[in-house]
């Protein structure tokens, strides 16, 4: 009996200190800084091979940094993959003119917020928003002539319980895009949904947040033809 309480007790420990770190890493993802090496990555990267400037960056969370298969799903354009981690639209705005500005692109692609609104950040739909609004000034004091798409925060089986307020706040974004120049919201929302309005759990992986091939087939469908309509060959 003595025998089976140590190894319980031990048991005990070892999940307390798993959740202790997982914890901290949630924590420290909420702060900028956490992207650091990620960001000199990129930038390392960029020495080595400059890209070409006026291509289309694609920046965010972890939806795009994933997404491996970017620069064939978008062929023919040029595209440059910019997304990192489980970062926030605070982050992306704090690295902007890092892993997005030199490119001189002629157009953005941002995936993000998703993150912003969920568990530990929780933050309201008004600040996301507004962070929103700020990488709009970010990208446009700088290049005033590039496009802005944001890509809508998508439906997760993991994430179901916060959907109302993603969806006020993807709301939200639509809204002021449609006041905006050179900005466009792109849903990717509602393909993601089946007919009994719940996520499709084919479109993801295990951990049933991160998307698998059949969620990057989807996006791309959806996403190409939108940016090939103006920037494709036949339009160029």
């Amino acid at each position: 009996m003595a025998t089976v309480k140590k190894i319980a007790l031990g048991f005990l420990v070892l999940i307390l200190l798993a959740c202790g770190i997982a914890g901290y890493f949630l924590w420290a993802m909420g702060n900028a800084e956490f992207w650091e090496s990620s960001i000199r990555r990129y930038e390392e990267a960029d020495r080595a091979h400059p890209p070409e400037p006026g291509s289309i960056v694609f920046t965010g969370s972890s939806s795009i940094r994933f997404w491996h298969t970017l620069a064939d799903d978008m062929k023919p354009l040029d595209v440059i993959n910019r997304g990192f981690g489980g970062s926030e639209i605070a982050h992306v705005n704090q690295y902007a003119a890092r892993i997005v500005i030199p490119y001189r692109p002629r157009a953005v692609v941002l995936y993000a917020g998703e993150n912003d609104l969920s568990w530990p950040s929780s933050k309201s739909p008004e600040t996301v928003l507004g962070d929103f609004k700020r990488f709009v000034e970010i990208i446009h004091s700088q290049l005033p002539d590039s496009w802005i798409y944001y890509v809508s925060m998508k439906p997760t089986p993991l994430r179901w319980n916060n959907w109302k307020t993603i969806q006020e706040a993807n709301r939200m974004i639509e809204r002021y895009s449609h006041t905006q120049t050179r900005v466009q919201f792109i849903d990717v929302s509602a393909a993601m949904l089946n007919a009994r309005g719940l996520p499709r759990r084919e479109l993801f992986r295990w951990d049933r947040l991160h998307m698998n091939a059949k969620g990057y087939a989807l996006w791309t469908a959806t996403i190409k033809p939108v940016l090939l309509s103006r920037f494709g060959p036949l339009v160029m």
